[in-house]
């Protein structure tokens, strides 16, 4: 049976565009969470409406294999209509992260994505600049934005990974937007992907505002993306271990330096691993605390309830997008 092909206006959905845009003028940042999900996703979704701010859900290649495309599909429609429900207008954009191929891509769009990130980010600069621009060219024709990446991000997070970070040349970030037609850019200035950030016990380098400036001023006013942006809140990673986990050593990115981003062109910061944090401690803390429970509604509800409390954190006090839909 031939996979039937959706806009992603039929499901309620909104681009980044006016996000964006809005986004820049204000001096915030779009938050973008990434889900595997129904529980993380109502979470996302509910603390988004309550801090009345605009979201992007996301999933990465792997999320969107484990949660099937159609499934997913009727969860984003489902998110729309729960907000709608709820008398609430937030716009709600779902996004590919990490796009590896035009061919995924295509599917995203075909199945009702409004948003597609492509990643050549490790090809040489030739190559990714034709596989964005590739990309573009399809996405475009249904109004879905696309963002790609300069510069490459060390870390382990799902399907990407790389041993050492590349930062973004500010020298090539014209060239490269101005031949790919992207929507915006996801660039390299000292975050990385998963919950081992840094050295433990060592400080923390400061980002490299200095790449983001000069970004800024040869792409002025264009949309810049930040990964690998999670904080690794600490009192998570203390209740993990204090339960059986094994989490010795991991850091992540300074608040105060997230939130001078959102204050500049970034206009979209990702977060993944909090969210990872928050279920699996409060998971982790249930279960040793009542080890005879086995209804997944009841350590899953308080997983939930927990992710809702970081996402409304992280939108009022890190991105600033809380008020803002």
């Amino acid at each position: 049976m031939e996979k039937q092909k959706v806009h992603y206006s039929d499901l309620g959905l909104s681009n980044t565009k006016e996000m964006f845009s809005k986004a820049m003028a204000g001096k915030y940042a779009i938050p973008a969470y990434n889900f595997n999900n129904l529980e993380q996703l109502q979470a996302i979704v509910t603390a988004c409406i309550e801090t009345n701010s605009p979201v992007i859900i996301q999933v990465s290649k792997g999320a969107r294999s484990y949660a099937n495309e159609t499934m997913l599909r009727c969860m984003a429609m489902g998110a729309v209509q729960m907000a709608r429900e709820a008398g609430s207008a937030i716009p709600i954009c779902l996004h590919l992260d990490h796009g590896d191929t035009f061919e995924l891509c295509k599917s995203c769009v075909d199945s009702g994505f409004s948003s597609v990130m492509i990643d050549g980010s490790h090809l040489p600069f030739d190559e990714n600049v034709a596989l964005a621009k590739k990309v573009v060219e399809y996405a475009h024709q249904f109004g879905v934005s696309v963002e790609a990446e300069l510069g490459v991000l060390a870390g382990i997070e799902d399907e990407v990974s790389a041993e050492h970070s590349t930062y973004t040349k500010p020298e090539e970030v014209e060239e490269f937007v101005r031949r790919t037609g992207v929507d915006s850019l996801a660039i390299s200035i000292g975050t990385s992907h998963g919950a081992f950030k840094f050295k433990a016990g060592q400080p923390v380098p400061p980002l490299r505002f200095d790449i983001l400036e000069e970004c800024e001023k040869r792409i002025p006013g264009f949309p810049i993306v930040l990964h690998g942006a999670s904080s690794v809140v600490q009192e998570y990673v203390a209740l993990i271990n204090q339960y059986g986990g094994n989490l010795a050593g991991a850091v992540g990115i300074p608040e105060d330096q997230l939130r001078q981003a959102a204050a500049s062109a970034v206009c979209k910061i990702n977060i993944d691993s909090d969210g990872r944090l928050a279920v699996t401690a409060k998971i982790r803390e249930y279960f040793a605390k009542d080890p005879k429970e086995f209804d997944p509604r009841k350590y899953l509800g308080e997983a939930r309830k927990e992710l809702i409390k970081l996402v409304k954190h992280k939108n009022e006090m890190v991105l600033g997008s809380a008020g803002k839909a």
